[in-house]
């Protein structure tokens, strides 16, 4: 009876041994992975890239432990890497049809897609072209009109609203210089390869080769909101998360509106 209760005790003292084993060597693998740390990928409006940089520095500065990496592109660009599989936690879109589209194939997380900044819509020239335009039609005069590819660059889409509005698209589409995202328009006007541009007020801003000069009649086109939305693939859930709600922090929002945007209501 005793050799029995000595075997008992034998075989729970090792089960519970096998138990701690398996419970520190989980631990000391959660602390490999905390002290490697996540790399988080976010797929961001090309718009974004200046105001995101910094606030990027920022989180950085506070959380050592995450990365993150920045892919800008056009916001039609983005979506379709995301539909495609491409690596993503977050999705920051200059548009909202981008974002309902994910939504709608339930690849982001549901109630996460919210409106986080407004923009508005400029025509920029040379800094010293010493043109000015009294209005929209004064586009007409130019040779080289560039915009993003409205198919694909949110800003070229509002751009061809506006000129539609305006009855001017079909006479001005084929002088358009058409570019892969609104950081390129700002480019082509900035060294001489288009005598103007649409592009947001943010990226005029952030110029110092190109000046404002129209502010494009806000009901010409669809209001210029920023959603974003955490990626339902991600594998970093948590991170993506805590840097979401940073996003919508006040120390984000004083950086965003430095670089001109607003924040949504």
């Amino acid at each position: 009876m005793k050799f029995k209760n000595i075997m008992i005790w034998l075989s729970l003292a090792a089960l519970f041994a096998i138990m701690a084993g398996c419970g520190s060597e989980k631990q000391t693998n959660d602390a490999i992975q905390q002290e490697a740390g996540v790399e988080l990928t976010i797929s961001a409006a090309a718009s974004l890239k200046d105001a995101l940089h910094e606030i990027g520095d920022l989180y950085a500065d506070e959380h050592n432990n995450v990365e993150l990496l920045f892919n800008y592109g056009a916001s039609g660009a983005l979506q379709q890497q995301i539909e495609q599989g491409a690596p993503a936690d977050l999705f920051l879109s200059a548009a909202a049809k981008n974002m309902n589209a994910l939504v709608e194939q339930e690849l982001i997380v549901p109630d996460s897609a919210a409106d986080l900044l407004k923009n508005e819509l400029v025509i920029i020239v040379p800094k010293d072209a010493g043109r000015k335009l009294a209005s929209i039609s004064d586009v007409m005069q130019v040779k080289k009109l560039a915009i993003g590819i409205p198919e694909t660059v949110p800003a070229g889409s509002y751009a061809k609203e506006a000129l539609e509005y305006a009855g001017l698209w079909n006479e001005l589409e084929e002088r358009t210089v058409q570019a892969k995202d609104v950081r390129q328009v700002l480019q082509y006007v900035e060294t001489g390869n288009a005598d103007a541009g649409f592009v947001y007020k943010t990226d005029a801003m952030a110029s110092s080769k190109a000046v404002i000069s129209l502010a494009v009649d806000p009901q010409s086109y669809s209001p210029i909101v920023y959603p974003m939305g955490i990626v339902k693939a991600t594998k970093h859930a948590e991170e993506a998360k805590q840097f979401y709600t940073y996003l919508r922090s006040k120390q984000a929002a004083v950086i965003f509106e430095k670089f001109g945007f607003k924040m949504a209501d």
